[in-house]
C-alpha cells in the first residue's frame, strides 16, 4: 500500500492516478471530508495538524508520498513526528515534495529533507522547478484569462519550468523502483526561460498579448498577502523570486526526467499547446 498525501494537489493527484494505472494499491489522503466518497479507490481524511487522522492513514502502508502542510514556514515540527510514527507502523520508504530553490537544511522543507537523508530507511526528495501549471491555474492563470499581466519579482532571471505530469512520473519511480533512490532529484523542464519569454509563448497560445511586469520583492510580498498568504510565507515566496532575479536559483536544467523515466520532459510551448482551451 502506498499512501499519497496532498491527494488533491497538482502532483499528489497525478501520482496517485499513475500508481493506480500501474496496478499499485493506493490510499489517498486529504483534508476534504466531503471529497472522500468521490475518490477513486481508498481514501482517508487526513490533516497534518490532527494527529487523530494519522494512524488510519498509515495502517498497512509501505511507502508514502509527502506533500507537506501549505504555507507553513516550519513544517518539520509537524512532519517529523508523523514520520517517526510511520517508521514504527512499518513504512519503509518516503518521497518528499520540496523545491529546487530549497537546499537540504534550508527553509520550509529543507529540515525534512535532511531528516529523511539521515533517518529514513529508504527515501527520495523531489526538488522541482516552478510548475508549468502556474500559467494555467492560480493567480497567473487567472491573470492571463482575464487579460492581465504576469507579475513577478524575478526580473530577467530564468526558470526551468516543469510539467507536473513529469514530476509525478519521477515520483512514481521513486516510490516503486525496487532499488531505493536514496537521493535528491532536481526536476526541471528542457529549457530555462525568462518570464518575458514565457509571456511571449503565452501570447501566441492565448491569442492576445500577455506581458511580464517585474515588481520589487516587497511589492510581490504585499500582493501575496492580499491573497491571504501569511506574512512570513509571503516574504519567503517573494524571496524566491529575488533569488531567481539575482542568483539564478531556478535556471539550472537537469536530465532527471529523462534519466529516471526514459522520456524527455515536456517544453512550455508543448504544454501550453495542449492547455490552450483554458484561455
Amino acid at each position: 500500500m502506498i499512501l499519497v498525501t496532498g491527494a488533491a494537489g497538482k502532483t499528489g493527484s497525478r501520482t496517485a492516478s499513475r500508481l493506480r494505472e500501474m496496478g499499485y494499491p493506493v490510499r489517498t489522503a486529504g483534508r476534504n471530508r466531503a471529497a472522500a466518497a468521490g475518490h477513486e479507490g481508498e481514501h482517508v481524511v487526513f490533516d497534518w495538524n490532527e494527529e487523530s487522522t494519522h494512524e488510519a492513514a498509515l495502517e498497512g502502508v509501505s511507502a508514502v508520498y509527502l506533500v507537506g502542510p501549505l504555507m507553513v514556514m516550519e513544517p518539520a515540527k509537524i512532519m517529523i513526528p508523523f514520520l517517526e510514527k510511520a517508521w514504527k507502523a512499518g513504512v519503509r520508504r518516503a518521497v518528499l515534495l520540496s523545491s529546487a530553490s530549497v537546499p537540504e537544511g534550508g527553509p520550509v522543507f529543507g529540515e525534512v529533507h535532511r531528516y529523511l537523508r539521515e533517518q529514513a530507511p529508504e527515501w527520495a526528495v523531489l526538488q522541482p522547478s516552478y510548475f508549468m501549471q502556474n500559467f494555467t491555474e492560480g493567480p497567473h492563470g487567472a491573470a492571463v484569462r482575464q487579460g492581465g499581466d504576469l507579475v513577478t519579482a524575478a526580473g530577467e532571471g530564468r526558470v526551468a519550468f516543469v510539467n507536473a505530469d513529469d514530476i509525478a512520473e519521477v515520483a512514481v519511480r521513486a516510490l516503486t523502483d525496487s532499488v531505493p533512490h536514496n537521493t535528491a532529484h532536481v526536476i526541471t523542464g528542457p529549457e530555462a526561460l525568462t518570464y518575458g519569454e514565457a509571456a511571449e509563448i503565452l501570447s501566441r497560445t492565448a491569442g492576445r498579448e500577455v506581458r511580464h511586469v517585474s515588481v520589487s520583492p516587497r511589492e510581490l510580498q504585499q500582493q501575496w498577502m492580499a491573497l491571504g498568504m501569511p506574512e512570513d510565507y509571503a516574504a519567503f515566496m517573494a524571496g524566491l523570486d529575488e533569488g531567481i532575479r539575482d542568483r539564478g536559483t531556478e535556471s539550472r536544467v537537469t536530465d532527471t526526467v529523462e534519466r529516471i523515466t526514459g522520456r524527455r520532459p515536456v517544453s512550455l510551448a508543448e504544454f501550453l499547446s495542449v492547455e490552450a482551451p483554458v484561455f
